[in-house]
């Protein structure tokens, strides 16, 4: 039996991507200041919950879209890019037209799965300029389905970003994200996390998989495919290389928003919500608190944080008392039970 069996790595990190969600939901738009004089100390900030319930935002919903074009996907054959784009496609349109969705969407995802909801190409639906953390808060399930190739984890952590978010970097930075998840899932060990993420995003630096992405670099301004996936690459790499300084030398009493970045992009989501998880690699509800009590898009930080925490402990990372009351906790816990090793 190998570690990942007995984890529940996929239950682990669906769970604790909806708990920081949760938990940054009434801090996201606060300065760290006002989070602290409204909850108390960050290291006792409670669950919010109202009436039973631990409510999400846009971040666990789309989550939850992708892992139900990901089953529809899978139930059918092989993961390919034409079947996860009419899939994911569907699921993200069916999430905007949704009377739920009224939790601060993002705005880029609404303007592209408006444009999603017609007959043209999705690449003319992505927006190309924007980077935002919506590329890669959802990305989450890529990690944990077992089975993929690498090159089927890659493409598809990218492509399900591109229906959206076009930029290069968010492109980058959900492939990271998902290959982040995958690695914690199968034990790789935090301390060197951050080493291999850099080694994945150097090999991965000149390459552009027109198999997953078609045509999409055309809609920029570069003067080729190659240039277009350097551009989001290097971006990457530069956030994790101001990560790799910050693990090591920023106070966990401090904001990390302050060390990497505010996460209202998707390199520094990906950065600033694993360096809360790295501060307190074997605490993950003290790393979901840290994550939350932050100036910047508090919701997407900590719920990257959550799935890094829940992928690399497993299940039992996260009390039933905090679990139990969250929104949508049923099909949350049928996909970790449909993907846990």
């Amino acid at each position: 039996m190998s570690h990942g069996t007995t984890k529940q790595a996929a239950t682990g990190a669906l769970i604790g991507l909806a708990l920081g969600d949760a938990l940054g939901f009434p801090t996201e738009f606060h300065d760290v200041p006002r989070i602290l004089a409204t909850f108390g100390p960050w290291r006792e900030m409670p669950l919010p919950v109202r009436g039973g319930t631990a409510y999400i935002t846009d971040d666990t919903q789309m989550t939850l879209a992708l892992a139900r074009a990901l089953r529809t996907t899978l139930d059918e054959g092989p993961l390919t890019p034409s079947r996860l784009a009419r899939t994911a496609r569907a699921e993200y349109v069916d999430w905007y037209h949704a009377p739920d969705n009224n939790r601060a969407p993002g705005r880029t995802c609404l303007l592209a799965a408006r444009l999603l909801d017609s007959d043209r190409a999705w690449q003319d639906a992505s927006q190309i300029g924007s980077k935002g953390c919506g590329a890669n808060m959802r990305v989450a399930p890529v990690g944990l389905v077992p089975g993929l190739s690498d090159e089927q984890r890659s493409g598809a952590a990218q492509l399900q970003a591109a229906l959206t978010h076009g930029h290069p970097t968010g492109l980058a930075a959900a492939d990271l994200t998902a290959h982040a998840v995958h690695l914690l899932a199968r034990g790789a060990d935090p301390a060197g996390l951050v080493g291999r993420l850099r080694s994945y995003a150097l090999d991965h630096r000149s390459t552009y998989d027109a198999h997953w992405l078609g045509e999409l670099w055309t809609r920029s301004q570069d003067p080729d495919p190659v240039h277009f996936a350097r551009r989001g690459w290097d971006e990457c790499l530069a956030v994790l290389e101001r990560l790799d300084a910050a693990q090591r030398t920023a106070d966990p009493e401090l904001d990390p928003c302050l060390s990497t970045g505010d996460g209202w992009v998707a390199e520094e989501a990906l950065a600033t919500g694993l360096l809360a998880f790295l501060q307190f690699p074997d605490a993950p509800l003290t790393a979901l608190r840290r994550a939350a009590c932050t100036r910047g898009d508090s919701d997407s930080i900590a719920a990257l944080t959550g799935a890094f925490a829940g992928a690399h402990l497993g299940a039992a990372a996260w009390p039933d008392s905090w679990a139990a009351p969250l929104e949508h906790h049923d099909e949350l816990r049928a996909f970790g039970a449909l993907w846990d090793l």
